[in-house]
């Protein structure tokens, strides 16, 4: 690909995207089209991660980072077009979301040079894969309550506690953790956001078997884990400020991709609909277009939140949305194909595609804050209604 995206037009970038994807979707990759997403995760992980490299040996990884971290500063509508093609071609779906769309600008935004220019690298040629160490066992949507400690020990933090529901970290390199390390301290006060290598006699991992019958969800336990005291995003103490700003991305540019993969299972419901001869019925009708509108708006809400630099709080609009919106089309998919979506399709997979989505779904009101926590947020730091 070009190292320079500047003076090409739309169309010219949309033709270059559709013509690399075409080209390099093949062989093993065009195997898996369709495949690895929402409750399907452990599909073909290890052609994914290749896939992973053959992209960001192309370029295609962190197409909006500044030019100056190594990115091409894509224009948002570039972003949106390549996200488009990435569907349309059925491109694997991908294994390092939270390092390349929430650490990535993170860093950018919030980190210092030297951990700039040791990190951006791995995650832009594809070789370095990140997780997130925010929920834990009484600190889920009310993350406030983070307990995992971390001290200071010379030139090195020491870590103590455990995450939980941190997805992929089975097949993480390092992670991201928000710890608490002012003793004495409570809620937003006294968090320190560091960067953890996994591999480590300190760091155990164990994966958390799900409904859908995958793995990617998994509980972290820090005994004494070791970090460089050079890995602190921010500020020591600081660290809900920065565990906020990358919510913030992945509620906003990030999810722009996000919807793309749901344009093409909405797309696989009005076929369930043709296909069951449901298109006829009043009700089902009205709940599809429910749907293509919620698309619509998702859209324009993320649009918009691309032109507004960092995010604020009012990104929870985007994951209350999204997230209620999705478990509905789960609802629908399985409400759609009547008692035949309540039994096997006879392949060797316990569960369908469709019965593994429906199923996801049921987190997708809860992880990454749940709804209740975002009309919080939206009521008392948008709107400014009293706690």
């Amino acid at each position: 690909m070009t190292t320079s995206l500047a003076g090409l037009s739309d169309e010219q970038f949309r033709a270059m995207a559709n013509t690399w994807l075409h080209d390099h979707v093949v062989g093993e990759f065009a195997e898996l089209r369709g495949r690895g997403g929402p409750g399907d995760e452990d599909i073909g992980f290890d052609i994914r991660v290749r896939w992973e490299r053959v992209l960001g040996g192309a370029g295609w990884i962190g197409l909006g980072w500044p030019v100056e971290h190594g990115g091409l500063d894509a224009t948002v509508s570039q972003q949106i077009i390549w996200a488009e093609e990435y569907s349309r071609a059925e491109a694997p779906a991908r294994v390092n979301h939270m390092g390349e769309n929430l650490l990535a600008p993170t860093l950018i935004e919030y980190g210092t040079d030297a951990q700039r220019e040791r990190f951006l690298p791995g995650i832009q040629d594809g070789t370095q894969r990140w997780c997130q160490g925010y929920s834990e066992p009484d600190a889920g949507s009310d993350l406030a309550n983070v307990q995992t400690r971390a001290r200071l020990d010379g030139d090195q933090w020491v870590i103590d506690g455990q995450k939980v529901l941190t997805s992929l970290a089975h097949v993480s390199d390092w992670c991201f953790v928000l710890t608490r390390s002012v003793p004495g301290s409570v809620r937003h006060a006294g968090l320190t956001f560091l960067l953890v290598a996994i591999e480590q006699p300190g760091v155990e991992v164990r994966p958390i078997v799900q409904l859908t019958g995958g793995g990617e969800f998994n509980e972290m336990f820090f005994t004494e884990a070791r970090t460089a005291a050079d890995m602190v995003v921010g500020e020591p103490g600081d660290g809900w400020r920065v565990a906020m700003g990358l919510l913030g991305f992945e509620r906003g540019i990030s999810t722009l991709a996000q919807q793309v993969g749901f344009e093409r299972e909405f797309d696989h419901v009005v076929e369930l609909a043709r296909h069951h001869s449901s298109t006829a019925d009043p009700v089902v009708r009205q709940r599809v277009m429910k749907a293509y509108t919620g698309l619509r708006l998702m859209r324009w809400n993320a649009l918009r939140s691309m032109g507004s630099g960092v995010p604020g709080p009012e990104a929870s609009i985007s994951k209350l949305f999204w997230g209620t919106w999705h478990r509905d089309l789960g609802n629908l998919m399985i409400d759609l194909q009547g008692a035949s979506g309540l039994v096997g399709d006879g392949s060797d997979e316990a569960l369908s595609l469709e019965q593994k989505l429906f199923l996801f779904t049921r987190s997708d009101t809860i992880y990454g804050g749940s709804n209740e926590i975002q009309r919080n947020v939206l009521g008392e730091r948008v709107l400014g209604l009293p706690r």
